[in-house]
């Protein structure tokens, strides 16, 4: 018995590590198509469709990009197709947009009636990035098949291996080369002629890992095929026609199946195509971003679907047929403005987001706060709000800025629901197996909803039987989509790496369902409308906190020179130090760390001297008297800490030489008003020591991987 036991256990844990590499998708790279047809644009349209796309994806990778177009010169667009042309460049997309102009070999005034053409942004996870590393990768050197990819093959070895044994030749360092090799053996060795839409649903049965696809072919001209499992993809659909339907019906077959290898007939129970004119656009991205200013029509992909478009029309497919699976594609319409993603008169978009926390605050509770009969409304909640009053505890789940969203608000958690409150790193909590009951209520933080571990740790709890909430940014995301209900925080689109905005609207959102929880206890009605008064202020107040931008930018011209930064709190502030660590070292590369107060004398003060500087967040709430301890400690050493405190603490203003001064809110909000003064020192330390603010080194927007 004991040895079936132990058999058991490493089964079990030999399926969790496929899981947790199949899972672990490298959500950091961009991918965007732009498909024309009888819509004719010149090939340099085309091209500036395709980088202008790839701007709005930087945020997702930024060290090399790549286009594939339509090569050759002649005036018949279908000649043209049967060769492609790749232009792949190491470095940001800026540098591929002067590679471009630089192309003597193609001539960008030829017009297309119909053309596909496939751009990428990378963030490397295998290879180097140079030119050879970068997408898009080709199957051959006659460029037959070409392919854009965002995520992680794991069994990329053994398909290279294989691939090599056949004889096919490898050029790069990557996983993705072994797609299009893949491709091209496929079709090699097909039985009679199949559409592309099949080719590609017999190559991503051999794939395993988290993938988002977009293909293109000479053999195929004017088709696009894209499909997904693991990364987010969406297709954006633009025509000045009525569309043939609204719900695109998924279609199921068999890949073995040789009747698969036509495609159904054309019409609105099969595919989606303009009724009245043949002409349709259609874009193939990874985030909503890029395709807003063409369209806000869009269908967002399942995974495993494969989406081909074909004469203009385009149709979605399935191999197998899953209990629960929805019939149709559902083309929803975005509710994005251009202007939200672009920087306007801000530096950068990090920069632009700090000061639009005052609106984005707003947007987080409008609809959900009634500040006259001090109620509060979850509409995303609703129908599971009576389970939730069940639950025996709650456990928040995330990684870096959101993880720091949780245990802000853990203490008025505790408080207003009086119940067991966890806040859980995804990828720690993974690693030890966390035992979650039926009637534990499981939270997934996640500003674009797609984090990999976040995303293992939603279905881990799933599989437990766990009532699962989402508290994403991202409409459609996986996190959105797998969860049993939710919080959409309505922060606006958030391009900067660093997040700002969206932390202070995950952190609002649990405050709001924590008043959501305690609505009917008539012992708590009180501290509920002070709370409540405070939220209605908490707009006005951080207007006040951006004043203090100068006085920031001043300290940081006295710091950009140090290695390292001290920030130290305890209580609701010892998150804004974690918080503030967290900037600090993302975009200014300076070592800086978040020290709880408490612990000062447990090791961290052996680190204060006169030359090390110090912040300390000190408050008058329950912690005020241990706080000022701890300062008394830090000065003892000839410390010299700069103390962001309320503007009326005269006390804490006279006992140190520099302070920063921000009004006084409800004591569970001022986490809010005492992290933005962190957000904007790191900013201008980052400026000053001459860094990318909006894109640090070796990171990416919306990825964690070990």
């Amino acid at each position: 018995r004991r040895r079936e036991e132990r058999r058991r256990l490493r089964r079990r844990r030999r399926r969790r590590v496929c899981a947790e590499e199949r899972e672990r998708a490298a959500r950091m790279c961009g991918i965007f198509a732009y498909l024309n047809y009888h819509v004719p644009r010149s090939r340099r349209e085309i091209l500036e469709t395709l980088i202008k796309g790839l701007q709005r994806l930087e945020y997702r990778g930024y060290d090399s990009a790549g286009v594939g177009i339509d090569g050759g010169n002649d005036k018949n667009w279908e000649n043209n197709a049967r060769q492609i042309h790749l232009i792949k460049k190491s470095g940001k997309v800026k540098v591929l947009e002067d590679a471009i102009e630089k192309q003597d070999s193609i001539d960008l005034d030829i017009e297309f009636d119909v053309h596909l053409g496939i751009a990428h942004t990378r963030w490397a996870t295998h290879g180097v990035p140079n030119s050879l590393n970068s997408h898009p990768h080709r199957s051959d050197k006659k460029n037959e098949f070409i392919v854009i990819h965002n995520g992680i093959i794991t069994n990329y070895k053994d398909l290279r291996k294989f691939l090599e044994s056949k004889g096919y030749e490898f050029e790069s360092e990557t996983d993705t080369e072994s797609i299009a090799k893949l491709v091209k053996y496929m079709y090699d060795n097909r039985e009679d002629d199949i559409s592309f839409a099949t080719l590609v649903e017999r190559v991503i049965q051999q794939l395993e890992g988290a993938f988002a696809l977009v293909l293109k072919s000479v053999h195929y001209p004017g088709e696009a095929v894209c499909t997904r499992r693991g990364g987010p993809l969406l297709i954006g659909v633009r025509s000045e026609h009525r569309l043939s339907t609204d719900h695109i019906p998924v279609l199921y077959h068999s890949a073995k199946d040789k009747s698969s290898c036509s495609l159904p007939r054309a019409d609105s129970t099969t595919c989606l195509f303009p009724m009245e004119e043949k002409a349709v656009e259609y874009y193939f991205a990874s985030d909503a971003s890029a395709v807003i200013e063409h369209t806000n029509q869009v269908i967002f992909l399942e995974d495993d679907d494969v989406a081909a478009v074909v004469d203009g029309k385009l149709s979605i497919h399935r191999i197998k047929r899953r209990a629960g699976d929805h019939p149709a594609r559902a083309i929803q319409t975005l509710q994005l403005e251009l202007q939200q993603i672009m920087k306007g008169n801000f530096s950068s978009f990090m920069q632009k987001e700090i000061f639009e926390q005052p609106e984005s605050v707003l947007n987080t509770m409008r609809g959900r706060i009634n500040f006259d009969e001090y109620t509060v409304i979850l509409g995303g909640l609703q129908d599971h709000i009576k389970e939730i009053l069940r639950c025996r505890r709650l456990i928040l789940i995330a990684c870096g800025t959101s993880f720091h969203a949780g245990v802000a608000t853990r203490q008025v958690l505790e408080e207003l629901t009086e119940l067991p409150v966890m806040v859980e790193l995804a990828s720690d909590f993974l690693d030890r197996n966390t035992p979650v009951f039926r009637d534990d209520v499981c939270f997934f933080l996640s500003q674009s909803g797609e984090t990999a571990d976040t995303l293992m740790a939603l279905r881990y709890c799933k599989e437990r039987g766990a009532l699962t909430v989402g508290i994403t940014n991202t409409v459609g995301s996986s996190i959105s989509r797998e969860t049993d209900c939710g919080v959409h925080i309505n922060a606006g689109p958030e391009i900067g790496v660093a997040s700002t905005k969206a932390y202070t609207s995950q952190f609002i959102s649990l405050v709001m369902f924590a008043l959501l929880m305690c609505e009917d206890r008539i012992s708590m009605q009180e501290r509920r409308k002070e709370i409540i008064r405070g939220l209605k202020a908490l707009p006005d107040l951080i207007k006040e906190v951006l004043t203090l931008d100068e006085e920031i930018q001043n300290l940081a011209t006295e710091l950009y020179q140090q290695k390292s930064v001290l920030i130290m709190g305890r209580g609701y502030h010892y998150a804004t130090c974690l918080e503030g660590a967290l900037k600090i070292k993302e975009i200014t590369y300076m070592h800086s760390e978040g020290i709880l107060a408490g612990e000062l004398k447990h090791g961290p003060l052996a680190l204060v001297d006169k030359l090390m500087p110090v912040i300390m967040v000190i408050m008058r709430d329950h912690t005020y008297t241990k706080c000022q301890n701890a300062l008394q400690q830090v000065v003892a050493r000839q410390g010299r800490p700069v103390v962001i405190c309320d503007r009326d603490d005269y006390e804490t203003i006279k006992s140190v030489n520099r302070v920063i001064r921000v009004p006084h809110s409800v004591d569970c909000l001022q986490g809010i008003l005492s992290v933005i003064p962190l957000q904007l020192l790191s900013f201008h330390l980052a400026v000053l020591r001459g860094f990318d603010v909006d894109c640090p080194r070796n990171l990416a927007k919306s990825v964690t991987v070990e």
